[in-house]
C-alpha cells in the first residue's frame, strides 16, 4: 500500500503536481492553508502507483511517498 503524505501548510496550489500525476488523482482541498492557497490532496488513494512524480515535481517539497 502507498501512503502519500502532504504537508499542507508548504502547498502553494501550484498544480504540477496534478498535471504530472498519471492516475490523475490529486486534486485540490475546499478549505485553505495558513499561507491562503488551497492545498492538493489525493482523491483516490487506492489508485495511486506511488511513482513519485508529484514529489519530484512540487517545487515546495511539500509531498512524500512511503510504499
Amino acid at each position: 500500500m502507498v501512503k502519500v503524505l502532504i504537508n499542507e501548510d508548504r502547498c502553494k496550489g501550484c498544480e504540477l503536481c496534478v498535471s504530472v500525476c498519471p492516475q490523475r488523482i490529486i486534486g485540490f482541498k475546499s478549505n485553505l492553508n495558513i499561507k491562503g492557497y488551497k492545498p492538493v490532496t489525493v482523491t483516490e488513494k487506492d489508485k495511486c502507483l506511488g511513482c513519485g512524480l508529484c514529489a519530484l515535481m512540487c517545487p515546495d517539497v511539500a509531498i512524500e511517498i512511503y510504499k
